[in-house]
């Protein structure tokens, strides 16, 4: 179906998206594959060349509209091209401020962090410090783990399985994901990994609150155990939602019990917010709502208004490393503070996170109802706006916690057939098996309806195949 430019951008008023009934060929696309390395991922599952976006709508080169729910990975937290963005991005423009200035502090950069220490909890704001990293959540996360090596004087690094810290060599080394790293030696040493409670695939086969206490008693026993094979750790790096590895959201008391057992050994807790920061959850930072302080937030994606910035803030009692210990060239982003700021004023002041949890308990209700009339979703889960569908083959059998195998291919047939109907999905998870959804947090009742209404089509017509 052709839809005419105009026609389509009057839809995206209304609501409502073009039907898309087939993907033809596209240039874009054919000189994309002729020029660009062989480690693009998205447009192989995405073959999409994108012209335009409003809100949660992007508009493809042919004029055919798709509602986002991959916004950036979670980075437009506003969508595409919202008001608030737009104008911080032209005042920046009209008043010839520098676009880059290494560290040196300027009032934008100074508002910026005033808005990020006023949005933290208090009782970590107060004293904390706040480092500049580069352009990408795993440079933050590489700079928190200097962070905690320094302030320990220690080398050992605990994760978890089914983690994700980013690319570079050393955040892959705290990944959990064995598929990028097979063919990569020498990544950071002393890395050790310990089970993340995973309910539908419990890593002690029990799943559910069980499977979380085992978690957090192994975790502790093997901390106090002489021989454990691990030496003092100098920090924890966690997700409280587990993205790319799934959307697995960890138990509330099984947060604390974590926080408990750090604190009391004077491990440095670090939480990476990356793509759960500034309400994604329904709250500012998931964190908040298990009650606990961590002594390290990584923050990155949403923190930019969708520019690329990520900052590491820290208890100032870690602030023990010296000048230039960590840098990067474009640390010094005016125009990503400049939306950051306005992003974060807009987020607090609209109350957006609040509208995120309401937003993402209609999604998780519709996913439910659409899981009761499947035979390949296994389980839905998430907080917020932050939800992910694991598809599953029940033609085999379950495992001993009621857990099918995971089923990719069928997986992907949804995402194929989503796609074709004008919603963009991502996979994850063990496998490539977890239908992911990021819509930006400004999304309403009726385009979730939509978004719900259209991903049931794809899996009926992905289970008739």
């Amino acid at each position: 179906m052709t839809v005419h430019v105009d026609e389509i951008w009057e839809s995206i008023a209304t609501g409502q998206t073009a039907r898309i009934e087939h993907l033809g060929a596209n240039p874009y696309l054919e000189r994309q594959a002729l020029r660009e390395s062989s480690a693009r991922s998205y447009p192989r599952r995405l073959p999409l060349a994108l012209k335009k976006g409003k809100g949660i709508y992007v508009q493809d080169h042919e004029g055919r509209t798709y509602i986002d729910c991959l916004a950036c990975a979670g980075a437009l937290a506003l969508g595409h091209n919202h008001p608030v963005v737009v104008e911080a991005i032209s005042r920046m423009l009209r008043d010839e401020l520098p676009f880059q200035t290494l560290d040196l502090t300027t009032p934008v950069k100074d508002r910026f962090v005033e808005k990020v220490f006023e949005c933290l909890p208090k009782e970590f704001a107060d004293g904390a410090k706040i480092q500049f990293c580069g352009p990408s959540g795993a440079d933050a996360v590489e700079a928190s783990i200097k962070l905690v090596k320094i302030a320990r004087d220690r080398r050992t690094i605990l994760a978890f399985q089914g983690a994700y810290h980013g690319m570079t060599h050393g955040t892959l080394g705290l990944t959990g994901d064995l598929g990028p790293k097979r063919a990569i030696s020498g990544l950071m040493a002393d890395v050790h990994f310990l089970p993340y409670p995973y309910a539908y695939r419990c890593p002690f086969g029990v799943g559910g609150e069980e499977g979380h206490r085992l978690s957090s008693a192994y975790i502790e026993r093997l901390l106090d155990d002489p021989n454990s094979g691990i030496v003092e750790p100098a920090g924890m790096i966690l997700e409280v939602v587990q993205g790319e590895g799934g959307v697995i959201p960890a138990s509330l008391s099984w947060l604390q019990e974590i926080r408990r057992i750090t604190r009391e050994r004077g491990i440095p807790l670090i939480v990476d917010e990356v793509q759960t920061g500034l309400g994604r959850t329904g709250t500012l930072f998931a964190f908040e709502q298990a009650g606990i302080v961590p002594d390290v937030v990584v923050l990155s994606k949403a923190i930019g208004g969708g520019l690329p910035l990520s900052v590491v803030v820290y208890r100032p009692e870690l602030d023990r490393w010296t000048a230039g210990a960590h840098a990067g060239t474009f640390r010094g982003n005016q125009m990503a503070m400049a939306t950051g700021e306005a992003t974060i004023d807009f987020i607090c002041r609209e109350q957006v996170a609040l509208h995120a949890a309401r937003m993402g308990e209609r999604l998780m209700s519709s996913l439910k109802r659409i899981q009761g009339d499947s035979r390949s979703l296994g389980d839905v889960r998430g907080r917020g706006l932050m939800v992910g569908v694991e598809v599953v083959d029940t033609n085999k059998s379950s495992d001993k916690s009621g857990g099918f195998a995971a089923a990719p291919a069928i997986a992907s047939k949804i995402q194929n057939e989503a796609l074709r109907r004008g919603l963009i999905l991502e996979l994850g998870g063990r496998n490539n098996s977890v239908v992911r959804f990021l819509p930006p947090l400004i999304v309403t009742t009726e385009q979730i309806d939509t978004i719900s209404t259209i991903f049931s089509e794809a899996v009926s017509a992905a289970e008739r195949d």
